[in-house]
Formats: structure tokens, sequence, C-alpha cells
């Protein structure tokens, strides 16, 4: 016999979103179990054997997705867009499943791009408390001399807070100073992060792509290119979120 699951667990595992957004959708009346509306969090259910809605349509288990995209600079990371802009689904043909991304890159950010229909794999991946390495090529305007860069590695100091430490080095410097490129990892996901850490250095970001997250690179996927991840990649994952979680507890 199946063990009773938290109703919000069920529908992440279902693939119907992240288990912070099935929360969202209990507290506001849009899933039922066995014909009756749930409004709480600490409903369980079967499964198995209940019959458990999402504005009025029954759930199914899907085979579940792990995929890697290459985002471009220009693409919204939703799965549509009211102003007709070119969203991440666009890049995914072939791909029926719903899938979601896990994380943002903002429209004028570009790479590495976790999308799935796992919502506990999402929530490990995202909780704040998991603090997995996401690495960034960040060119800026100008070059921040060694001070600067030692803030970043320090932490800075935001509207929303001060910054975890982060890891930072130069890549590459143009020759008249105009601008340099960063590499930059962090251990936070919070909006826009590494765009406002530049900018409170004062060097402007004016190009931002994601290289890695976690141990998982780019390495030679084209732009616009996606791909599954295998087994043990999705294993890797989840053990760096969970190791990342016990060293900073």
């Amino acid at each position: 016999m199946k063990a009773l699951e938290r109703l919000q667990k069920i529908l992440a595992q279902a693939g119907i979103a992240s288990r912070r957004k099935c929360e969202e959708m209990i507290l506001a009346g849009q899933v039922e179990v066995n014909g009756e509306k749930v409004t709480t969090l600490g409903v369980k259910a079967d499964s198995a054997t209940d019959v458990i809605t999402v504005n009025g349509k029954p759930i199914r288990s899907e085979k579940k997705v792990y995929l890697m995209l290459n985002k471009p600079k220009g693409v919204i990371t939703s799965a549509k867009d009211p102003q007709g802009r070119k969203v991440v689904a666009d890049f995914l043909p072939g791909i029926r499943e719903r899938v979601y991304p896990v994380g943002r890159l903002d429209y004028d950010t570009e790479g590495l791009l976790l999308l799935t229909n796992d919502g506990e794999f999402a929530n490990l991946l995202t909780h704040p408390s998991h603090h997995v390495p996401k690495t960034y090529y960040a060119t800026v305007e100008g070059v921040p001399h060694g001070s600067l860069l030692d803030q970043l590695k320090k932490g800075v100091m935001l509207e929303d807070g001060m910054t975890a430490p982060a890891e930072a080095e130069y890549q590459d410097v143009d020759p008249e100073g105009k601008q340099s490129t960063i590499r930059i990892t962090i251990y936070e996901g919070r909006n826009r992060q590494v765009r406002r850490m530049f900018d409170a250095i004062k060097h402007p970001v004016i190009r931002l792509r994601r290289v890695k997250f976690g141990d998982l690179g780019l390495h030679n996927m084209a732009r616009g290119q996606f791909r599954h991840l295998t087994p043990v990649e999705v294993k890797e994952l989840r053990e760096a979120a969970r190791k990342t979680h016990k060293v900073h507890k």
C-alpha cells in the first residue's frame, strides 16, 4: 500500500509546476481531491487511488524529462508571452511534455538553462537553502580593478540585502580598457543578481552568459540548441544540491 503524501508534492511530481507554485494553486482553491476543494497545505492524498484535479482536469503522471538549453539572448524564460516574443518552448521541438524552467535567465541573458517537468527536482535545485553554484561570463563596461573584484568575492550590498560571497576572476580584458569579461560564480538565485552586483561596483553588464549550473557545463552546445540530461547528470545535480544544503546548514 502506498503511503499518503502531501498534495503539493503529488502535484509537483506529476509535472504540474514547482512545489511552491503548487502550494499557491492549492491556497487559491484550484485543486480538488475526490470532488472536494482543498485550500490548506496540510492535506495528504494517495495518487494511486484518489482522484486529484487541477482546475477541473485530472492530473496524470508524465514521464520525467530533464533538458538543458543554450538559451539565446532575447528569449523569454516562460511557456508563453502575451507580447508575442520568443519563449524557451519555441526551441524545444519534439518535446511533448509540459516542461518549465529551473530558475530563470532574464530576457537579455543567454546560456545554460535547465527545464523539467519534475517539480521535486526543480525545487531541490532552486531552494534558497541549497546554494547550488551557477557560473557566468559577464562582459562589463571598463575593467574592475582588484579591490572591486574583492568586493564581489566578499559580498556587496543590494537593495534586498548583502549577497553571499562569490568567486570572481578576469577572463579577458580589452587592451584599451573599454570592457572586460569576468568569470563569476554565485551561490544564490536572486532576480537579476549578477547584473545588480556589477551595477553596485559601477561596471554595468554589457553581455551576460551562464556557462555552468553546478558541475554541468554548456561545452560546445550551439546557441538555441537543447539536449536531454543523462541519468548520471540528473543524479549529480541532485547530489550537489543535497551536499551544499548540508554544508550551509
